[in-house]
């Protein structure tokens, strides 16, 4: 029996396998095309400033100057996380197209989905934690 026949046969288990398998690899391209250390260091940075919004709790002019530079720090972050975004973008649209077609024939084909979404929020939790990705 080929892998078609098998994720027909057992959609469940088809939607979780490719969700942990498509998870894996973007959490490995994450981790290869980010840089850790520097992505730990500005979520340490980012945690200490939220801390200070907490102690400036009234001081507005205060609270403003920290929100400027969390909103810095973010935008860092989020630069170092767009070039594994562009690099699983492509990949990740023709695997969609594909499990669409394949589970529209099957039991669960109204909640693919959510069995997808579930299965990889879980997965990338315990992944990162494994694969120590910032």
């Amino acid at each position: 029996m080929d892998i078609i026949g098998l994720i027909i046969s057992n959609p469940k288990v088809g939607v979780i396998s490719i969700s942990f398998l498509i998870t894996l690899a973007m959490t490995l391209v994450t981790k290869f095309f980010t840089n850790q250390e520097r992505m730990k260091e500005l979520k340490g940075m980012q945690k200490k400033h939220q801390e200070k919004m907490k102690e400036h709790k009234g001081n507005l002019d205060k609270q403003k100057e920290i929100q400027k530079e969390i909103m810095s720090i973010s935008m860092e972050m989020m630069k170092h996380s767009f070039k594994p975004l562009l690099i699983t973008f492509l990949p990740i649209i023709v695997i969609f197209t594909w499990a669409r077609g394949i589970f529209m024939e099957t039991a669960i084909a109204s909640t693919w989905l959510w069995w997808y979404i579930g299965v990889s929020i879980a997965s990338s939790i315990i992944l990162r934690k494994v694969l120590d990705v910032a």
